[in-house]
């Protein structure tokens, strides 16, 4: 049975450093403090690696001392739970230069931010907090937006992985609403769906301070698509924009054209694996015919064959005011036609870069020695 599947029960008790970690982050001897039932004594599980043996641990102090007085704090993959969470919280209570919180996959769950929630609000100074893979759940994104609707420095909030469903989307749509200080969003990786869609695309409407968010490997489909798409419509604050591997379809693509005709800030827009057919990227051309601020459009593994692939060209083609410089049709084969419709468009613009599933050497170099920004690393 691998360490990963053992119980408690059947590991040791004396834990045994694991490779590549430092003497300083496993001296609990010496950086043992028993502080009282909130300081650094309580025993929590250390799989501070994938595949090391889980065991009862007492987080020393090393783990805060080594990253000094600087304004991160990084406790990734540490198993803390809600009772390493108490230690936690005297540590950012007395802690005010941390403007950086990493706790990502320490199955927090909703107990856990329920112990944090009085040093995060005191923590006026946090403006990056990563939450993800803590299994928090509808409970703890609730407590956690609380939190953070009263936190005027919070910037940056990840929240993936971390199970979230319709219920939690209600909680997530106010903090939209409430937080104009809040400037990127991640809720990647979770299970939000069609009712979420519903709920957060008029709060996406309203928002006024976001300038990305990650939607990417959720369940956005039908109705609750189209409901988050013309959320997009009437923002003026959304510059990156990722909802790949969702389930957009053809009504959801046609939803975000309509939106593009109209929405003059959206500069990045990853729409890949979203089961859009030709029609749904004729429709989606619809919005680049006349848009003027998009710059990077990926829109890889759909269905959208030959056909769409011209229509899509076509619209950038017939739109002079167009910024593209990126047209990701990755997954699609290609023809003739398209060869010389896109020659015709290279000719009118040379700085947009078009991939295709042709996989040809010319696109590929162009995308890796000239295309910047946060989504260049899609082309690779």
């Amino acid at each position: 049975m691998s360490a990963e599947n053992r119980s408690p029960e059947e590991v040791e008790e004396t834990p045994r450093r694991p490779t590549g970690v430092r003497d300083e982050d496993t001296d609990l001897d010496s950086d043992l403090e028993t502080e009282g039932s909130h300081g650094c004594g309580h025993l929590v599980r250390d799989p501070l690696h994938p595949g090391s043996r889980k065991a009862p641990h007492i987080i020393p102090t090393s783990c805060f001392r080594h990253q000094g007085s600087g304004p991160e704090l990084t406790l990734r993959h540490r198993g803390l739970g809600p009772q390493g969470a108490q230690a936690l919280a005297s540590i950012l209570a007395s802690s005010p230069h941390i403007k950086k919180l990493d706790l990502r996959d320490n199955d927090l769950c909703a107990a856990g931010v329920a112990v944090l929630e009085g040093a995060l609000r005191k923590g006026s100074c946090i403006c990056d907090v990563d939450l993800s893979e803590n299994q928090l759940g509808a409970e703890g994104v609730r407590v956690l937006c609380s939190v953070l609707a009263a936190c005027p420095a919070m910037r940056k909030v990840v929240l993936a992985g971390n199970r979230l469903e319709e219920q939690a989307a209600l909680h997530l749509a106010e903090l939209l609403l409430l937080q104009p200080s809040l400037q990127s969003l991640d809720l990647s990786y979770n299970t939000l769906s069609d009712e979420a869609g519903k709920t957060l695309g008029p709060a996406l409407a309203e928002n006024t301070g976001l300038c990305e968010l990650n939607m990417s490997w959720n369940c956005l489909r039908g109705p609750g698509a189209v409901a988050f798409a013309k959320g997009l419509e009437a923002n003026i604050f959304l510059k990156v924009l990722d909802v790949s591997y969702n389930g957009f379809g053809d009504s959801g693509a046609s939803a975000v054209g309509e939106a593009l005709r109209v929405n003059n800030v959206l500069e990045e827009l990853n729409m890949s694996n979203n089961r859009i057919s030709a029609v749904g990227a004729l429709n989606l051309g619809l919005g680049l015919r006349v848009n003027q601020t998009l710059r990077l459009l990926l829109v890889a593994r759909n269905p959208i064959g030959r056909h769409g692939c011209c229509g899509i060209l076509k619209s950038v083609r017939d739109n002079p005011a167009s910024a593209l410089q990126l047209l990701d049709l990755s997954d699609n084969q290609v023809d003739k036609e398209f060869d010389d419709l896109a020659n015709t468009v290279k000719g009118i613009r040379p700085g947009l870069y078009i991939k295709t599933g042709a996989r040809r050497v010319e696109y590929k170099k162009e995308l890796l020695s000239d295309v910047r920004g946060p989504l260049a690393s899609a082309c690779d």
